[in-house]
């Protein structure tokens, strides 16, 4: 694991972040990009929506929700261990996990009435319907990276209901192409473009239509623990990524990391660089084989 030192883990989230956090169920990391890292990753997205454009997977002023982010766009690939998301994201899940789903998305404007449709949704899929604790257990954590200012409501926010990652049912219509209310106390978060939001995928969420004259754009990586079957497809060349890198990618092997269990810490790449760095919760021992 040589190329460890090229990795930064990030600080783990303050005590203020960590209980708005479980408390509300998401938080707000701002400025994570800088002005100049917001046009990089922009223009790698209007690349993308380019190419569907011109393979003719899109129509022209549709919206773009590309799985995959990383195979589809390897350029994006320091996102996933930014340490300004790395470091609240391990100090949740712990150093065993991986990235097992992940999104580009571009919302141009909306142009008059769109059909119904009731979208608040906890993420996970059937976990939502096959797990039977209650709560249901978090399982994962999701990063949005913002591109575009969605610093005003209407702009395809992402809408939630704080608190209710500890509920596992809400209100719904019996059908979901019929006109519904919001959930009570559903809020539009505001976020600059170069601010991440992380939630807890349990969290009732959806997004709000785009009204605005700004085109939505936002990158969102999925983390979970690396027992977790990943849904995104592994990236052809494994080369040009680092230790972490590969880890969160599903890329390690026998011979660069231990299985998804992780019964060998000392062979995880985001534990070694942990160690390190003195950041190992004491609290969290590792498993006895």
């Amino acid at each position: 694991m040589t190329d460890l030192l090229e990795a930064s883990p990030g600080e783990a989230l303050t005590n203020d972040q960590r209980a708005a956090f479980e408390h509300d169920g998401f938080v707000v990391l701002p400025g994570v990009l800088s002005a100049d890292d917001v046009a990089h990753y922009t223009s790698l997205v209007d690349a993308l929506y380019d190419r569907e454009l011109l393979a003719g997977r899109l129509p022209r002023g549709g919206a773009l929700h590309r799985l995959s982010a990383v195979h589809t766009c390897p350029e994006l690939a320091p996102l996933i261990d930014h340490p300004r998301l790395l470091g609240p994201v391990w100090s949740i899940l712990g150093w065993n996990i991986h990235i097992y789903h992940s999104h580009v998305d571009v919302h141009p404007t909306v142009r008059g009435p769109k059909p119904p449709r009731f979208e608040w949704h906890q993420d996970g899929g059937r976990q939502n319907r096959e797990l039977e604790t209650d709560p249901r257990p978090r399982l994962s954590v999701k990063g949005v990276y913002w591109l575009s200012d969605v610093s005003q409501p209407g702009r395809g926010n992402f809408k939630v209901v704080p608190g209710s990652h500890i509920t596992n049912w809400i209100d719904g219509p019996p059908r979901r192409n019929m006109s519904w209310p919001d959930p009570p106390g559903a809020i539009e978060v505001v976020a600059n473009p170069g601010d991440v939001v992380l939630f807890d995928r349990r969290i009732w969420h959806a997004r709000s239509d785009n009204f605005s004259e700004i085109t939505r754009k936002a990158v969102f990586f999925a983390y979970t623990y690396r027992w977790v079957v990943g849904r995104d497809q592994v990236p052809d060349d494994s080369t040009r990524y680092t230790a972490v890198q590969r880890q969160l990618l599903g890329l390690l092997d026998s011979t660069d990391g231990d299985h998804a269990w992780g019964h060998e810490p000392a062979q995880v790449p985001l534990h070694g660089v942990l160690a390190e760095a003195g950041l190992l919760d004491p609290a969290v021992p590792a498993l006895k084989p």
